[in-house]
């Protein structure tokens, strides 16, 4: 009874500690990843509260296995084929050249600084290869580079991930396979080694995801049954992949989710929704569980040689990389240098390394925390010194002045125009299509898709961009999305129209944590902007001068003008809002909604 009562006590704990971890990183505004490894080494080789090995025995090496195989193919399931196309060379050459070269550095670094055997040092410069895309993407959306550089960095977070895996597994089953512990192994083993490997694996999501489709395309799974089906589908391909052929299966998961995301005969979003608490989950477990069980004895014995491995993996092998595989690209040397300067590793990296101790024993002793510490030296370093250097490089702005547009109607249409005409960067969201077309053909950009998705926080392009406007008629939408990205942009910065007067005692609006800054006029109303434009109001640009003062403005436009943006000094962008009613001055330009009226009829209002 006791022991079950222990048993408990760890997964509570386990749970606890790495929902905590992640909570307390989205409230300081910290990479997560930090805060999970600090409590795992605390709680583990720290104070000894938390033991793996004892707490779950044999079932550790299964567990880890399944965590990292259902991590894989939630990162598959990102990667669309189409939009990596589209992306451009960058992106190709990066997951392709980029990968061997670092590979094949990382593989002489461990060599020479850690003095790792052959096949080991193969084998830590294949999970290095592996970048942090749940870091990458946080940094990022932080960060808010202009141009492509963000996309390129997305892509080469997303597309690296199944890429690492399946260069980890298939070089660790180079090296095992039939007792072969060294990479001078017999030429024909090895490939036919390899051939297995793919082989099996392929056939196997291949299988997989025709039965699955097939079941879908039938209707034969009730919808409070399919997220279920899906994950024992996962499940069962990579225990069947393994079954052919040893450490396969975590290929074959990341082949599975490529092929579900991109098969047209049933669409699978609805499917998907899971994986985003269970990917959180894992990773909070995971990280606590992996870090817990590295002792300070392990860190003792790495000695200089680990600094240096790192310092040659920032310095040198992520450099050489990039600018190897960007040669003939069109990327400039700013881009190219802010890519070689976002590398961070994750917990792909981490968890492979585990497996494979785990999997092998004392033949890897070292693996695992040379992996921890690289993966912490490059998140620190990444995460606190990216900003700066892609403000250096221009590739990102400190004050960012662009405006996010949620909604494409006709009056979002003429505040976004009349913001591009002025020089700031302006972004459109909207998931009707037609309103999406008339603003592309009014010269606006845009992104089709829901403001509330994970999706757009994931793919729109935020460089330049500093504030965001739900200009969208349904009110409580716009206070959702208000809330949706006062994360990213900060409360001041988020704004939506105010609400339609309530009616009825049980009218109410969202509390106020819960939207953003209500724009222009508590009287603003999506119905009363949108009742001015249809009796003739225009959104106009006036200069402010010492004759025409803002004084002269109101004689002339009277009281239904409506303020809407003051461009002052330097081209700062100031959102008129009901809660700060500014004082515009001379040599300042006044963005606002008037209607040409003659002197006698302003006198008549």
């Amino acid at each position: 009874m006791e022991h079950a009562e222990g048993i408990m006590f760890g997964l509570a704990a386990i749970l606890c500690l790495g929902v905590g971890a992640q909570w307390v990183a989205w409230r300081l505004r910290l990479p997560s990843i930090l805060l999970l490894l600090g409590a795992g080494f605390l709680v583990g080789p720290g104070l000894g509260f938390l033991e793996p090995d004892a707490l779950f025995g044999e079932l550790l090496f299964p567990l880890v296995s399944f965590s990292v195989a259902l991590i894989l193919f939630e990162g598959a399931l990102g990667l669309r084929l189409a939009e990596l196309r589209t992306a451009g060379r960058a992106i190709l050459n990066l997951v392709t050249v980029g990968a061997a070269v670092t590979w094949l550095l990382g593989t002489v670094g461990a060599r020479v600084f850690l003095g790792f055997s052959t096949g080991d040092a193969l084998l830590l410069g294949a999970i290095l290869v592996v970048t942090g895309p749940t870091v990458i993407g946080p940094i990022l959306r932080h960060v808010r580079p202009i141009g492509r550089v963000g996309a390129i960095s997305k892509w080469e977070g997303i597309v690296i991930d199944p890429i690492g895996a399946i260069l980890a597994v298939l070089i660790f089953d180079a090296i095992h396979v039939d007792g072969a512990t060294e990479v001078s192994a017999a030429t024909g083993q090895i490939l036919a080694n390899l051939a297995r490997t793919m082989g099996g694996s392929l056939a196997t999501a291949t299988i997989s995801a025709a039965v699955l489709v097939l079941f879908l395309r039938r209707y034969w799974i009730p919808d409070f049954l399919q997220s279920p089906v899906l994950l024992m589908v996962v499940v069962l391909t990579f225990v069947g992949s393994n079954l052919l052929q040893v450490e396969s299966g975590l290929v074959a998961v990341t082949l599975l989710g490529v092929i579900l995301a991109n098969q047209r005969t049933v669409t699978v979003e609805h499917l998907v929704e899971f994986k985003e608490n269970l990917r959180v989950l894992l990773i909070s477990s995971l990280f606590i569980l992996l870090a817990a069980r590295v002792q300070p004895s392990e860190f003792a014995a790495l000695g200089w040689g680990t600094v240096a491995f790192v310092a040659l993996l920032i310095l040198v092998v992520r450099p050489a990389a990039v600018f190897l595989a960007t040669l003939g690209c069109g990327l400039r040397w700013q881009e190219r240098v802010f890519l070689s300067w976002l590398a961070p590793r994750g917990i792909v990296s981490a968890a492979f390394a585990s497996v494979f101790a785990l999997r092998f024993g004392g033949l890897h002793d070292q693996l695992v925390p040379v992996t921890f510490v690289v993966i912490v030296a490059t998140v620190v370093v990444y995460s606190l010194t990216i900003t700066p250097l892609a403000q250096w490089l221009a590739l990102a702005t400190p004050n960012p002045q662009g405006v996010l547009i949620a909604g494409a109607n006709p009056l979002a249409r003429q505040l976004g125009k009349a913001l591009h005409e002025e020089g700031y960067r302006v972004l459109v969201v909207d998931r009707n299509r037609s309103m999406i077309n008339a603003a592309r053909m009014e010269g606006l950009p845009t992104w089709f898709g829901s403001i509330l998705s994970k999706q757009a926080l994931d793919e729109l392009d935020l460089g330049g961009i500093g504030r965001f406007l739900a200009l969208m008629p349904n009110d409580e939408v716009n206070s959702l999305a208000a809330w949706h990205f006062s994360e990213i942009f900060g409360r001041g910065e988020v704004f939506q129209l105010a609400p339609s007067s309530p009616r009825g005692p049980r009218a109410e609006t969202a509390l106020e944590h819960l939207r953003g800054r209500f724009l222009f006029a508590s009287k603003a109303t999506y119905a009363f902007l949108q009742s001015r434009l249809a009796e003739g109001a225009v959104v106009k640009r006036t200069p402010l001068t010492e004759e025409f003062d803002i004084e002269a403005f109101r004689a002339l436009y009277g009281p239904k003008a409506v303020p809407l943006f003051l461009i002052g000094e330097g081209d700062k962008l100031t959102v008129q809002t009901a809660d700060n009613e500014t004082s515009p001055k001379p040599g300042q330009t006044l963005i606002s909604l008037v209607k040409e009226v003659s002197k006698e009829e302003n006198r008549v209002e």
